[in-house]
């Protein structure tokens, strides 16, 4: 078979090369990891790109299916394939993170279009598929250009600003959603990580580890301190750094120098940049030298 090479490749592979570069861009290195051109490559990279390579790895000619289910299928596909991937990156040891799951898709991506390049390449130039954008540009002016009647030129100017405006906006209510309520979660569990099973008594001296947990909801980067406290008189302090969304649920381990009754063992959580206590919670506890073995029932 004759292999026809093109002077240049399509328009529609060119922009995906171009797309896949500016994602890896925007979405590894600071600080434009943190810009709204992160969320809007971001959709397309998981909702339409993955899909659209297949179908232009499977289908390069362009009598093999038409515009309207090239992209239907685009976007079918995509919807598909991603929580595939996600799935199988679950089972190694880098895990659903965003890192992993850009690699995976950029490279998944790029594979598929060597495939639909190689693939085109084989057929004459008037059997690739190509995307009409020089034909849709060229109606657009003859159609400007064919109204003589200014009227008529200044709504369709209008209806096109329309158009483009409308689509702007759907954008930009995607990549900035409604803000929740701010809130941080904070809670205290035992041993077994559960609520429940809490040391009732205790003795003087002798570790008590105990399962705090602390989310992010606040919808930005907080720096939390974690004090344990009783009677005033601070046990432990831990500095912990959570972005939105984040989890932080881990085992802190201490020891009460103190003997009494009823002691108000004080788990207190701060903000930075404030002085009273953000969250807190408290238990109950006896510290004695024989503290038995109660515990309260959650």
């Amino acid at each position: 078979m004759k292999l026809h090479i093109p002077e240049e490749l399509p328009l529609d592979l060119k922009l995906i090369v171009i797309y896949l570069i500016l994602t890896v861009i925007f979405l590894t290195i600071p600080p434009l990891d943190k810009t709204i051109i992160r969320t809007i490559l971001g959709i397309p990279m998981v909702l339409f790109i993955p899909g659209y390579v297949l179908i232009a790895a499977l289908f390069p000619g362009r009598d093999d299916i038409d515009g309207i289910e090239r992209a239907a299928l685009s976007f079918g596909l995509s919807i598909a394939i991603v929580p595939l991937l996600g799935l199988g990156l679950n089972f190694t040891p880098w895990g659903i993170r965003i890192i992993p799951i850009i690699v995976t898709l950029v490279l998944f991506s790029l594979l598929l279009w060597v495939i639909a390049c190689f693939r085109r390449l084989q057929l004459p130039q008037d059997k690739r598929f190509e995307v009409p954008l020089k034909a849709a540009i060229a109606g657009v002016k003859e159609e400007f250009a064919g109204q003589e009647n200014r009227t008529d030129r200044i709504l369709t100017l209008i209806l096109v600003i329309s158009i483009v405006f409308s689509l702007v906006t759907l954008v930009y209510v995607i990549v900035t959603p409604k803000q929740g309520e701010k809130f941080t979660e904070f809670y205290i569990l035992g041993p077994s990580g559960k609520a429940a099973d809490y040391p009732r008594g205790v003795s003087p001296g002798v570790p008590v580890s105990l399962i705090v947990g602390i989310v992010n909801h606040e919808y930005s980067d907080i720096n939390y301190t974690l004090q344990v406290q009783v009677q005033n008189n601070t046990f432990l302090e831990k500095k912990v750094q959570l972005g939105n969304n984040q989890t932080w649920e881990n085992p802190v381990t201490f020891a009460i120098n103190r003997t009494g009754s009823n002691l108000k063992l004080e788990f207190l959580l701060f903000r930075e940049g404030m002085e009273a206590p953000y969250r807190e919670a408290h238990l109950w506890v006896n510290s004695t030298a024989n503290p038995g073995t109660n515990r309260t029932k959650g």
